[in-house]
């Protein structure tokens, strides 16, 4: 007579990590790339051209805040303020506003920005601890435009 109790399968076998590494990628955020976003559905429609310049100014602004946020002076830091009012300041109605584009594109413009203060308070803390001395308690500040209207 067999054993009534079933034989249940080791999960590190299915996918290499222990039960603890596979609930805890439950809670982690999605890394996810624009472009992967309308990966699937452009499968299905392919975006208008509108739509694929809007993401083209948008992947844009996003590299250009990334490349430039540790810049304190001349064209990059001049370039990062300007993105940066860019996507943290009030829309004013302009078709190629930060929020237009997200909303064109049905995008979440606050997870947007959450995401890159995020990245940018990691992305400091990193520069903090490499560096040493003075010039790294004086390092970049983060620096947002208020979110006024008008």
């Amino acid at each position: 007579m067999e054993s009534e109790t079933e034989s249940f399968p080791d999960p590190t076998e299915q996918t290499g990590f222990t039960a603890r590494e596979n609930i805890t990628s439950l809670f982690q955020p999605d890394a996810l790339m624009v472009a992967q976003f309308f990966e699937d559905r452009g499968s299905k429609t392919r975006l208008e051209p509108e739509k694929r310049l809007m993401l083209a100014i948008l992947e844009d602004a996003i590299d250009c805040f990334r490349d430039n946020h540790l810049a304190r002076h001349g064209k990059k830091n001049q370039l990062f303020d300007k993105v940066q009012r860019w996507i943290f300041g009030v829309s004013g109605g302009w078709v190629f506003d930060f929020e237009n584009i997200c909303s064109v594109l049905e995008l979440n413009p606050e997870y947007i920005r959450k995401g890159l203060v995020r990245w940018r308070e990691r992305q400091l803390s990193k520069h903090r601890s490499a560096s040493h001395g003075e010039e790294a308690t004086k390092g970049p500040q983060l620096r947002f435009p208020s979110r006024r209207a008008g």
